[in-house]
Protein backbone atom coordinates (compact mmCIF):
# COMPACT_ATOMS: atom_id res chain seq x y z
CA UNK A 1 0.00 0.00 0.00
CA UNK A 2 1.37 3.31 -1.12
CA UNK A 3 1.85 6.30 1.38
CA UNK A 4 -0.87 7.93 -0.66
CA UNK A 5 -3.71 5.61 0.18
CA UNK A 6 -2.69 4.25 3.54
CA UNK A 7 -4.87 4.71 6.72
CA UNK A 8 -3.84 7.42 8.68
CA UNK A 9 -3.53 6.47 12.96
CA UNK A 10 -6.51 8.07 13.49
CA UNK A 11 -8.64 6.22 11.28
CA UNK A 12 -6.65 2.93 12.17
CA UNK A 13 -6.59 3.74 16.33
CA UNK A 14 -10.74 4.55 15.69
CA UNK A 15 -11.44 1.09 13.71
CA UNK A 16 -9.13 -0.72 16.24
CA UNK A 17 -11.17 1.25 19.46
CA UNK A 18 -14.55 0.46 17.40
CA UNK A 19 -13.13 -3.57 17.33
CA UNK A 20 -12.37 -3.22 21.16
CA UNK A 21 -15.87 -2.19 21.42
CA UNK A 22 -17.80 -5.06 19.57
CA UNK A 23 -15.33 -7.31 21.29
CA UNK A 24 -16.91 -6.08 24.93
CA UNK A 25 -20.38 -6.26 23.46
CA UNK A 26 -19.53 -9.84 22.94
CA UNK A 27 -18.29 -10.45 25.91
CA UNK A 28 -20.94 -9.35 28.00
CA UNK A 29 -23.36 -11.34 25.34
CA UNK A 30 -22.26 -14.67 26.54
CA UNK A 31 -22.01 -14.01 29.90
CA UNK A 32 -25.95 -13.15 29.70
CA UNK A 33 -26.83 -16.05 28.05
CA UNK A 34 -24.93 -18.16 30.50
CA UNK A 35 -26.28 -16.85 32.96
CA UNK A 36 -29.56 -17.36 31.60
CA UNK A 37 -29.13 -20.96 30.82
CA UNK A 38 -27.30 -21.64 34.48
CA UNK A 39 -30.73 -20.17 36.02
CA UNK A 40 -32.85 -22.41 33.57
CA UNK A 41 -30.58 -25.66 34.56
CA UNK A 42 -31.06 -24.47 38.58
CA UNK A 43 -34.55 -24.42 38.24
CA UNK A 44 -34.64 -27.75 36.39
CA UNK A 45 -32.46 -29.44 38.50
CA UNK A 46 -33.27 -27.48 41.47
CA UNK A 47 -29.91 -26.87 42.16
CA UNK A 48 -29.10 -24.19 44.55
CA UNK A 49 -25.25 -24.02 43.72
CA UNK A 50 -26.07 -22.80 40.28
CA UNK A 51 -29.03 -20.63 41.41
CA UNK A 52 -26.37 -18.98 43.92
CA UNK A 53 -23.76 -18.46 40.99
CA UNK A 54 -26.71 -16.90 38.81
CA UNK A 55 -27.41 -14.15 41.40
CA UNK A 56 -23.55 -13.60 42.29
CA UNK A 57 -22.83 -13.32 38.69
CA UNK A 58 -24.84 -10.28 37.30
CA UNK A 59 -22.35 -7.97 38.79
CA UNK A 60 -20.17 -8.59 36.05
CA UNK A 61 -23.02 -7.78 33.44
CA UNK A 62 -23.23 -4.54 35.44
CA UNK A 63 -19.60 -3.76 35.39
CA UNK A 64 -19.45 -4.56 31.56
CA UNK A 65 -22.82 -2.18 30.58
CA UNK A 66 -20.33 0.41 32.24
CA UNK A 67 -17.26 -0.24 30.98
CA UNK A 68 -18.99 -0.18 27.13
CA UNK A 69 -20.94 2.57 27.83
CA UNK A 70 -18.00 4.83 28.64
CA UNK A 71 -16.22 3.50 25.64
CA UNK A 72 -18.85 3.95 23.16
CA UNK A 73 -19.08 7.82 24.79
CA UNK A 74 -15.39 8.71 24.20
CA UNK A 75 -15.89 7.34 20.86
CA UNK A 76 -18.92 9.56 19.95
CA UNK A 77 -16.96 12.69 21.82
CA UNK A 78 -13.73 12.26 20.13
CA UNK A 79 -14.10 10.54 16.79
CA UNK A 80 -17.82 11.93 15.95
CA UNK A 81 -18.27 9.08 13.44
CA UNK A 82 -20.81 8.88 10.80
CA UNK A 83 -23.38 6.43 9.12
CA UNK A 84 -23.16 3.02 9.94
CA UNK A 85 -20.54 3.30 12.90
CA UNK A 86 -22.42 6.00 14.57
CA UNK A 87 -25.10 3.63 14.46
CA UNK A 88 -23.39 0.56 15.55
CA UNK A 89 -22.17 2.46 18.75
CA UNK A 90 -25.48 4.15 19.23
CA UNK A 91 -27.17 1.04 19.27
CA UNK A 92 -24.12 -1.00 21.43
CA UNK A 93 -24.89 1.36 24.44
CA UNK A 94 -28.96 0.52 23.65
CA UNK A 95 -27.91 -3.55 23.52
CA UNK A 96 -25.46 -3.25 26.22
CA UNK A 97 -28.51 -2.37 28.76
CA UNK A 98 -30.21 -4.75 27.63
CA UNK A 99 -28.21 -7.46 28.04
CA UNK A 100 -27.80 -5.82 31.55
CA UNK A 101 -31.74 -6.53 31.85
CA UNK A 102 -31.04 -9.88 30.84
CA UNK A 103 -29.11 -10.42 33.51
CA UNK A 104 -31.47 -9.48 36.21
CA UNK A 105 -34.37 -11.68 34.57
CA UNK A 106 -32.04 -14.45 34.87
CA UNK A 107 -31.51 -13.75 38.59
CA UNK A 108 -35.06 -13.26 38.82
CA UNK A 109 -35.41 -17.02 38.14
CA UNK A 110 -32.63 -18.15 40.06
CA UNK A 111 -34.21 -16.87 43.05
CA UNK A 112 -37.45 -18.61 41.78
CA UNK A 113 -35.65 -21.57 42.07
CA UNK A 114 -34.32 -21.03 45.24
CA UNK A 115 -37.67 -20.41 46.59
CA UNK A 116 -38.69 -23.46 44.81
CA UNK A 117 -35.99 -25.29 46.83
CA UNK A 118 -36.95 -24.26 49.98
CA UNK A 119 -40.50 -25.23 49.72
CA UNK A 120 -39.62 -28.38 48.18
CA UNK A 121 -42.62 -28.31 45.36
CA UNK A 122 -44.08 -30.93 44.32
CA UNK A 123 -44.98 -29.33 40.94
CA UNK A 124 -42.18 -29.45 38.11
CA UNK A 125 -42.10 -27.56 34.76
CA UNK A 126 -43.41 -28.34 31.55
CA UNK A 127 -41.71 -29.09 28.62
CA UNK A 128 -43.57 -25.83 27.39
CA UNK A 129 -41.11 -23.86 30.08
CA UNK A 130 -38.15 -25.90 29.09
CA UNK A 131 -38.65 -25.08 24.97
CA UNK A 132 -39.38 -21.34 26.10
CA UNK A 133 -36.19 -20.88 27.50
CA UNK A 134 -34.32 -22.84 24.85
CA UNK A 135 -36.04 -20.58 22.00
CA UNK A 136 -35.28 -17.23 24.39
CA UNK A 137 -31.77 -18.14 24.60
CA UNK A 138 -31.62 -18.64 20.89
CA UNK A 139 -33.06 -16.07 19.77
CA UNK A 140 -30.37 -13.85 22.03
CA UNK A 141 -27.75 -15.77 20.53
CA UNK A 142 -29.02 -15.22 16.74
CA UNK A 143 -29.95 -10.89 17.60
CA UNK A 144 -26.16 -10.26 18.88
CA UNK A 145 -25.28 -11.95 15.72
CA UNK A 146 -27.24 -9.98 13.29
CA UNK A 147 -26.00 -6.70 14.88
CA UNK A 148 -22.45 -7.65 14.81
CA UNK A 149 -22.71 -8.81 11.58
CA UNK A 150 -24.86 -5.88 10.11
CA UNK A 151 -27.63 -8.76 8.80
CA UNK A 152 -31.22 -7.36 8.81
CA UNK A 153 -32.60 -10.24 7.87
CA UNK A 154 -31.67 -12.33 10.64
CA UNK A 155 -32.54 -9.35 13.09
CA UNK A 156 -36.06 -9.57 11.43
CA UNK A 157 -36.42 -13.71 12.13
CA UNK A 158 -35.52 -12.73 15.52
CA UNK A 159 -38.44 -10.45 15.72
CA UNK A 160 -40.79 -13.11 14.49
CA UNK A 161 -39.58 -15.76 16.85
CA UNK A 162 -41.04 -13.83 19.67
CA UNK A 163 -44.44 -14.69 18.69
CA UNK A 164 -44.03 -18.68 19.23
CA UNK A 165 -42.31 -17.85 22.59
CA UNK A 166 -45.18 -15.68 23.76
CA UNK A 167 -47.40 -18.28 22.54
CA UNK A 168 -45.44 -21.07 24.88
CA UNK A 169 -46.24 -18.01 27.90
CA UNK A 170 -49.89 -18.04 27.36
CA UNK A 171 -49.56 -22.01 27.29
CA UNK A 172 -47.63 -21.80 30.35
CA UNK A 173 -50.29 -19.81 32.31
CA UNK A 174 -53.03 -21.75 31.12
CA UNK A 175 -51.11 -25.27 32.26
CA UNK A 176 -50.30 -23.38 35.74
CA UNK A 177 -53.95 -22.67 36.19
CA UNK A 178 -55.39 -25.53 35.84
CA UNK A 179 -52.96 -26.86 38.66
CA UNK A 180 -53.78 -24.23 41.21
CA UNK A 181 -57.56 -24.79 40.49
CA UNK A 182 -57.38 -28.60 41.26
CA UNK A 183 -55.08 -28.41 44.27
CA UNK A 184 -54.67 -25.20 46.24
CA UNK A 185 -51.10 -26.53 47.75
CA UNK A 186 -49.77 -25.98 44.13
CA UNK A 187 -50.47 -21.99 44.36
CA UNK A 188 -47.38 -20.83 45.84
CA UNK A 189 -44.90 -23.22 43.49
CA UNK A 190 -46.97 -22.30 40.63
CA UNK A 191 -46.84 -18.67 40.72
CA UNK A 192 -43.26 -19.30 40.95
CA UNK A 193 -43.13 -21.44 37.54
CA UNK A 194 -45.43 -18.26 36.43
CA UNK A 195 -42.41 -15.99 37.24
CA UNK A 196 -40.19 -17.96 35.44
CA UNK A 197 -41.95 -17.60 32.57
CA UNK A 198 -42.99 -13.77 32.13
CA UNK A 199 -39.07 -13.48 32.77
CA UNK A 200 -38.65 -16.11 30.11
CA UNK A 201 -40.65 -14.23 28.09
CA UNK A 202 -39.11 -10.95 28.89
CA UNK A 203 -35.54 -12.28 27.45
CA UNK A 204 -37.06 -12.84 24.23
CA UNK A 205 -38.69 -9.47 24.26
CA UNK A 206 -35.19 -8.23 24.72
CA UNK A 207 -33.61 -10.02 22.48
CA UNK A 208 -36.14 -8.82 20.10
CA UNK A 209 -35.21 -5.08 21.08
CA UNK A 210 -31.49 -5.82 19.59
CA UNK A 211 -32.94 -7.46 16.55
CA UNK A 212 -34.54 -4.41 15.60
CA UNK A 213 -31.14 -2.65 16.40
CA UNK A 214 -29.47 -5.17 13.72
CA UNK A 215 -32.24 -4.17 11.32
CA UNK A 216 -31.60 -0.24 12.05
CA UNK A 217 -27.83 -0.92 11.82
CA UNK A 218 -27.75 -2.89 8.43
CA UNK A 219 -30.78 -1.07 6.49
CA UNK A 220 -31.06 2.33 8.41
CA UNK A 221 -34.83 1.44 8.96
CA UNK A 222 -36.54 1.67 12.25
CA UNK A 223 -38.93 -1.58 12.86
CA UNK A 224 -39.43 -0.82 16.06
CA UNK A 225 -43.25 -1.56 16.52
CA UNK A 226 -44.14 -1.93 13.00
CA UNK A 227 -41.82 -4.59 11.82
CA UNK A 228 -43.82 -5.76 9.26
CA UNK A 229 -44.64 -2.73 7.49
Amino acid sequence: MTAATEPSGGFRHFHDQLAELKQRLLDMSEKAEHLVELAVSALLARDRGKAELVVGGDKDLNDLEIEIEKRAIALLALQQPMARDLRFIIGTIKISNDLERVGDHAVNIAESSLRLIDTNATVIPGPELEDMARRARAMLSDALDAFIQADGALGRAVCKADDVVDSLHNSVFRILLTHMMADARTITPSLELLLVSRNLERVADLATNIGEDAVYLAEGKQIKHHFED
